[in-house]
């Protein structure tokens, strides 16, 4: 059962990458750190370093911004869905990311509807960092930038190539044969792109963490999923686990989950391999392994766990 330790990433052991995106040497966006926990990602930089190269239907990564530093307007096809970890973060939407915000602090999560503009930036004192669950193996095949990332990343010398991959003119990299720059989005292509109100978004997209950790005393509160508090299917559902959720027996399952600590420390015994998660912490547990999980420590106890459906991944589901 050694491989399981394989299967851990620590927080203090995540590899960061300075050049994932195209906006990532942009003033105001040049000192954020991406990071790729589990799966191949959305980044746009062969520089990314993959921690578990797994394919179990989605994704898992992390990004890590100092104070005042943002990340640019984008959108995805499949879900994109931020908790949270350390910091309080402010997240904007729309074309000129003016249609709406809301303000996220420690354990709050954001399902964010696919298909509109997004961004965010760390508004508090100290460097922050925010977990990541994007949808598909793909992950949705690929960053869609607003036309200002891209003529602003270029005036910088950095050039999207239509292959998804970046190039660094300043490095002296140039676009392989047959491979031409991104295209920007045309007037007509821009129209198709969603500005719903704050009002539209946040009832029905944005949970908090002590209510998640109120509605998890006797039982996992289904955070995402088809009768989750945010209703949608993505192709994975994330439920909050807090002291009292879980069998002391344990469970199994057939599906490949996910663990994310959040609070506290977790003891997780998985068919006679133990370990303890600590905050940012992650373990991807394979199928139909039998497994333990309670809070290591009195205080307050809090993790994410995300768990693979059946469902595709695709646009946001509603009934």
């Amino acid at each position: 059962m050694t491989y399981l330790s394989d299967r851990i990433v620590r927080y203090g052991e995540l590899k960061p990458c300075r050049t994932a995106f195209i906006d990532a040497h942009t003033p105001g966006s040049d000192q954020k750190e991406n990071f790729t926990i589990i799966g191949g990602g959305v980044s746009e930089s062969a520089d990314q370093h993959v921690h578990i190269s797994d394919q179990i239907g989605f994704n898992i990564g992390a990004a890590g911004q100092p104070p005042k530093c943002r990340n640019s307007l984008h959108s995805h096809r499949t879900a994109e869905v931020f908790f949270v970890l350390k910091g309080k973060w402010r997240f904007f939407w729309g074309r000129w990311g003016d249609a709406g915000e809301v303000t996220l602090e420690a354990g709050d999560i954001f399902n964010i509807p696919t298909g509109m503009f997004r961004g965010f930036e760390n508004i508090g004192d100290d460097y922050g960092m925010i977990m990541a669950i994007l949808g598909g193996d793909d992950a949705g095949g690929g960053v869609i930038w607003a036309p200002q990332v891209i003529e602003d990343a270029g005036a910088h010398g950095l050039i999207l190539g239509d292959n998804g991959r970046l190039y660094d003119t300043k490095k002296g990299e140039t676009l392989p044969d047959g491979v031409v720059p991104m295209p920007v989005l045309s007037d007509a292509e821009l129209a198709a792109f969603p500005e719903p109100t704050t009002s539209e978004v946040v009832p029905g997209y944005v949970a908090r963490y002590y209510d998640m950790l109120a509605l998890a005393d006797k039982q996992p509160a289904r955070v995402i999923g088809e009768h989750g508090m945010l209703v949608d299917k993505p192709g994975f559902h994330v439920d909050m686990i807090g002291r009292g959720s879980l069998p002391d027996a344990g469970y199994t399952t057939d599906k490949h989950e996910v663990l994310m600590g959040m609070t506290g420390h977790w003891k997780v015994n998985v068919e006679g391999f133990e370990t303890v998660l600590s905050p940012g912490d992650t373990f991807a547990i394979p199928p139909n392994k039998a497994r333990i999980i309670t809070p290591a420590m009195t205080g307050e106890a809090a993790l994410y766990r995300v768990s693979a459906t059946d469902d595709a991944a695709g646009l946001t589901w509603r009934q």
